[in-house]
């Protein structure tokens, strides 16, 4: 089971009888200690399985308690019979589950394969002496025993207070199995939803435990949406309920009545929770397959945009290469008119020398054609100007159209794309699919603009060791890397390197900025787009 398993002290329920028979009651909850062992967080265990030997006769095994209950004893007799192994338990120096919390009603023992299914064996029922015998069968070969305290005795999962296991004697007859017996345990308060607030279950001591058992599955099942999503179930649940309440205000009532009418109200409750359960769970898969198509169809439209972007961008390209030429062409031939102006002019000094006049008129012929030279010149440079210029204009473009999808600033070094750790999973590398879908489209830009460098950087906050930071981050930037090229990008064109915590943007001393500093940044130049629009040092890294 996924879901979370319980710590259910009192869910408010529009049940009269419920408040009638709090205010009624008086409290017989065990204190518990200023540092109670049991608030440790065990979600898994291991215990040692045994697989008991086929009609071989009765063999015995040890119960010992764990760290929630260290006085506890207990030993079975296990004995194979046709096509079932028969249980015999005793228990001793067993607390009230209350001991563990208001919540925590009875005990369930359990039978656990090795390969983690569990079986609800049966309640095992305190005495006044503390004390609890239990005569139970399984159809597993294979399993280890264990008691946990639970809130009524129909749960279908163990939770993770474990109060006693099974320990293997000597002359135990069977094979421990080769590997630990390992399973699940589903975690103290797992059906508490976030922030709700219970009620203290108040105990009567004139009321049999099932009438709490069966207030404690109706909250649960109500918490965990049976109300929505089990209806039917949950109403006639409620229903039972409202009986039991009043068998149990009915001073004349059948006690053996009440007790069957609450433990129906148990397991009519723990249906609806499970049917409850199983249709949120279909409802959740059928809403992450429709979000699934949906984000195909828009990655196909924005596919389709980008390759138009791409179009549009060679067209540009195409252009501003044609104009780099042509003005390459004009500033040759202008050079050429200089030199043949240079030419002239000393050939009219040498004219001067021979006729005064003469050496007037072509100088002033030399004047005149040096003044065309420059201006052809000063139009060449015009024209290479332009070219400058264009390059300019594409690297707004560029940065404007990254910057719609990722957040995007110019720099000296060139247009940094910056993606945030929320892209990523926690203290992981692998890219989220919000964070693939984003790096889709940049790529599907990125391949519009041939001859581009791109230099991707990944970058932590100082929380944890250096070496632990520079691996994630060279992990991170690796994977948006490898994306890139999955995309399309030229492997000859872009590279990845981890920075770790060595090139913070922000202070290391608060969340905030512990959030900018954990990065990966495209730092994308070349000559396409030239020299940055507005370099300052501020843009630098």
């Amino acid at each position: 089971m996924k879901n979370k398993l319980l710590q259910i002290a009192g869910l408010t329920l529009s049940l009269s009888a419920f408040a009638q028979t709090s205010s009624q009651s008086t409290i017989a909850i065990e204190p518990m200690s200023s540092t109670p062992t049991f608030r440790v967080n065990v979600v898994s265990r291991s215990v040692s399985a045994v697989n008991y030997k086929h009609h071989s006769g009765a063999t015995k095994l040890d119960f010992a308690g764990t760290d929630l209950m260290p006085g506890a004893t207990g030993q079975a007799k296990v004995e194979s019979k046709k096509g079932y192994i028969e249980i015999e338990v005793e228990f001793a120096n067993l607390p009230k589950p209350t001991t563990f919390g208001g919540e925590y009603l009875t005990y369930i023992l359990w039978a656990i394969s090795p390969e983690g299914r569990a079986v609800n064996l049966g309640e095992v029922l305190v005495g006044d002496n503390h004390r609890s015998k239990l005569d139970v069968t399984t159809d597993l070969q294979a399993f280890a025993l264990v008691v946990t305290a639970e809130p009524y005795f129909a749960v279908r999962e163990p939770s993770d207070m474990v109060v006693i296991e099974n320990a293997i004697r000597e002359e135990t007859k069977g094979t421990i199995e080769a590997f630990n017996t390992k399973h699940d345990f589903l975690q103290r308060g797992g059906y508490i939803p976030t922030g709700y607030k219970f009620d203290p279950v108040v105990l009567n001591t004139k009321l049999p435990l099932e009438f709490f058992e069966a207030r404690n599955a109706l909250r649960i099942a109500q918490s965990e949406g049976a109300e929505t999503f089990a209806s039917e179930s949950y109403r006639h649940a409620v229903t039972l309920m409202n009986n039991t309440d009043e068998l149990a205000t009915n001073k004349h009532a059948d006690r053996k009545q009440l007790v069957a009418v609450a433990r129906e109200v148990v397991q009519t409750a723990e249906d609806a929770r499970a049917i409850a359960i199983k249709k949120m769970d279909e409802e959740a898969l059928a809403n992450e397959r429709q979000a699934s198509r949906h984000a195909q169809e828009q990655a196909k439209a924005q596919a389709d945009d980008a390759t138009r972007q791409k179009e549009q961008a060679q067209s540009d390209q195409a252009r501003a290469e044609a104009a780099k030429a042509q003005a390459e062409s004009e500033t040759a031939r202008a050079q050429d008119e200089a030199a043949r102006a240079r030419s002239d002019s000393e050939q009219a000094r040498s004219d001067m020398e021979n006729s005064q006049a003469s050496s007037a008129n072509a100088l002033s012929a030399a004047q005149a054609d040096a003044d065309k030279s420059r201006l052809d010149a000063r139009q060449a440079q015009q024209s290479a100007q332009q070219a400058e210029n264009d390059k300019a204009d594409m690297r707004v473009r560029l940065s404007e159209q990254l910057n719609k999808i990722l957040e995007t600033r110019d720099s000296a070094l060139g247009l940094i794309v910056s993606m945030s750790d929320v892209l990523f999973d926690t203290g992981k590398y692998s890219l989220k699919p919000g964070a693939r879908e984003k790096l889709a489209k940049v790529a599907g830009i990125l391949l519009a603009y041939p001859g581009l460098n791109i230099e991707v950087g990944g970058y932590t906050d100082n929380v944890g060791g250096d070496e632990m930071n520079y691996t994630l981050s060279e992990n991170r930037a690796g994977s948006v890397r490898d994306y890139l090229m999955q995309q399309g990008v030229g492997k000859d064109s872009v590279s990845a390197k981890g920075f770790g915590n060595t090139l913070p943007v922000a202070s290391n001393d608060n969340s905030a900025g512990r959030q900018q500093n954990r990065r990966v940044e495209l730092l994308v130049s070349g000559e396409p787009i030239g020299n940055p629009v507005k370099a300052t040092t501020r843009n630098l890294r």
